[in-house]
């Protein structure tokens, strides 16, 4: 089997969200972050604009990568309920240096807004990931550069998920996305998740195959993409194993 070069990511930071299916104002986290969180963030990290879309697009086409659970909270997830009250002159902070305005007709501010949002508490997840093809533009090696030194600020999921570690976590070299996991170090046997055809897909380390739907269609701005996924659990190999 041929092998690959894979980037190390850690995801660390005191709140992550990784958003699964947002039904009316109810906005859930996953486990594990989704390929189009992970293109959002090199594309934050690299400085393009959401109406890039092509540029969005094809970069998430190429993602390839497997993701671990390195550190979990034994309180669960923490639930924000969020009230606010809106006016149509209300300015917010953005990544691209000028505020945000609103929109909307009269009726969109004449009642409070709630909604609520979850978010991993002090969790720490690491990515390994490559791309393919791999020799296209932007490289591995430009996604490495951008994420020590990005554009905009980077956040993990939402805005208030600053990370409190360096995302770099360098390269390994191996045949699969569940190879490359079990070259980092970790304690016992973690919780992962890979693409289906990237490591195991029988045996005691795999829990269930799932057609997991977090794909994003970058033109409209909506998900609507499943890929076929491996959950279960990954064990880092000893040094000279």
């Amino acid at each position: 089997m041929a092998e690959h070069r894979w980037l190390i990511i850690h995801l660390e930071a005191p709140l992550m969200a990784f958003g699964g299916v947002t039904i009316d104002a109810i906005g859930v986290t996953r486990d594990f972050p989704a390929t189009s969180m992970l293109t959002g963030l090199f594309a934050n990290a690299l400085g393009w604009r959401r109406t890039e879309w092509e540029k969005h697009q094809c970069l998430q086409d190429r993602l390839v990568f497997a993701a671990r659970r390195d550190r979990e909270n034994p309180a669960g997830v923490l639930t924000d309920v969020q009230n606010a009250q809106l006016k149509n002159d209300d300015k917010g902070w953005t990544t691209w240096g000028q505020p945000e305005g609103r929109a909307g007709g009269l009726n969109t501010f004449s009642a409070p807004h709630r909604r609520r949002r979850d978010y991993h508490m002090d969790a720490a997840v690491t990515i390994a990931l490559r791309l393919e093809p791999e020799h296209e533009s932007p490289n591995i090696e430009a996604l490495a550069e951008a994420l020590d030194r990005p554009a905009r600020p980077l956040f993990i999921g939402r805005k208030p998920c600053l990370p409190s570690c360096r995302l770099n976590g360098g390269f390994v070299t191996a045949p699969t996305a569940y190879a490359a996991l079990k070259c980092i170090p970790c304690k016992g046997a973690a919780r992962a998740l890979w693409p289906l055809g990237e490591g195991p897909q029988e045996g005691a380390e795999v829990h269930r195959i799932i057609d997991l739907p977090d794909i994003r269609n970058w033109r409209t701005g909506l998900h609507g993409g499943v890929r076929k996924v491996v959950e279960g659990t990954v064990t880092a190999e000893r040094p000279g194993s």
